[in-house]
């Protein structure tokens, strides 16, 4: 198995030009993980086995550039890294170039890597989804159907709920424009190992561009395990992109297969100006009933709430209490 040495992976990061956040880590070494796309089973399994084949390095020093300024900090335990930090200079909406270095003991470069920071535009709502179960066909409540699905499939084989990009892509617009979209953020409890495996997912079913909070790295020893954990890492997670735009309305979406609703429900109490709506997708039976008793409670909030099983039922409520502009995607208005 062919690995490389040091390396450094930085995902998308996002804030604005006061509170801009970059995550990513510092590998020993790492599995080279190539996608084919392959139908054979076999194929597909070595690659989901490789993204979990790695070595993490702890405490490593890093170093961030952006634009003219330099950033040191230190990876933690687990090769993780996070920059929180002010630009010195405006940043204007949109994707902004960010590279990160590990440094070695006399300060040379170890290993360099690109990345971008989303600066969204000031827009009437941001949407806060949950991936599987909620975009993705995932099974998260049954742990043999869920790793069925990651085993057989690859990125671009991964079934979506029909009509979700459709209607991703109207929210996206809505009270907005092509150019300055409502930005999307996405928060699983899945690993940050699959974070290109999803990247790649969303690209093909043509879902919105956004930034990607995940769960803590597992190695190839837990790989069963994969999705299983992390929940309160997730609540601290969406806490965290409401902290950095106070001033923003959210739109929530999850399912009721493990914690979704709870964890909404929390953030709901903590920040009811902030919360325009909650969707939670009914794909497990036995907490339907609970689910429903959740929403109801958030009533007395002036949040709208919806339980649905179709991805039109949910673009139709969202039409019905205005989330929605009734204009096809493309004629949608500026942004306010």
């Amino acid at each position: 198995m062919k690995t490389s040495s040091v390396s450094v992976k930085v995902y998308h990061g996002y804030g604005h030009t006061h509170n801009l956040t970059v995550y990513g880590h510092v590998f020993k070494w790492k599995s080279a993980a190539r996608q084919r796309y392959s139908n054979r089973l076999f194929a597909n399994i070595a690659y989901l086995f490789n993204l979990f084949m790695l070595k993490t390095y702890p405490f490593a020093r890093i170093r961030l550039k952006f634009r003219e300024q330099e950033i040191y900090n230190k990876a933690e335990y687990d090769g993780f890294f996070r920059f929180e930090f002010a630009s010195i200079s405006k940043v204007n909406p949109g994707w902004h170039e960010v590279k990160v270095e590990a440094l070695e003991e006399d300060g040379q470069v170890a290993a360099r890597a690109s990345g971008l920071i989303y600066v969204p535009h000031i827009t009437q709502y941001a949407i806060i989804s949950d991936i599987d179960d909620t975009i993705m066909v995932s099974h998260s409540a049954t742990i043999g159907r869920r790793l069925r699905e990651l085993f057989i499939k690859n990125p671009r084989t991964r079934k979506t709920f029909p009509g979700m990009a459709h209607y991703y892509k109207r929210l996206s617009a809505a009270f907005a424009s092509h150019e300055k979209p409502n930005p999307f953020f996405y928060v699983s409890s899945s690993e940050w190992n699959l974070y290109d495996y999803l990247l790649e997912t969303f690209r093909f079913n043509k879902l919105p561009e956004g930034a990607f909070l995940l769960n803590q790295l597992k190695e190839w020893k837990d790989l069963l395990k994969t999705g299983k954990t992390g929940h309160t890492g997730k609540l601290l997670r969406v806490m965290r992109i409401i902290d950095t735009f106070p001033n923003q309305k959210f739109v929530l979406f999850g399912d009721n297969s493990q914690q979704d609703p709870d964890i909404y429900s929390t953030i709901a109490e903590k920040y009811p100006r902030n919360i325009a709506a909650i969707y939670i997708r009914d794909v497990y039976e036995p907490h339907s009933s609970r689910t429903q008793e959740l929403l109801e409670k958030l009533s007395r909030l002036n949040i709208e709430t919806l339980q649905f099983r179709s991805s039109q039922e949910a673009l139709d409520h969202s039409q019905r209490v205005g989330l929605l502009e009734s204009a096809p995607i493309h004629q949608g208005r500026a942004a306010k």
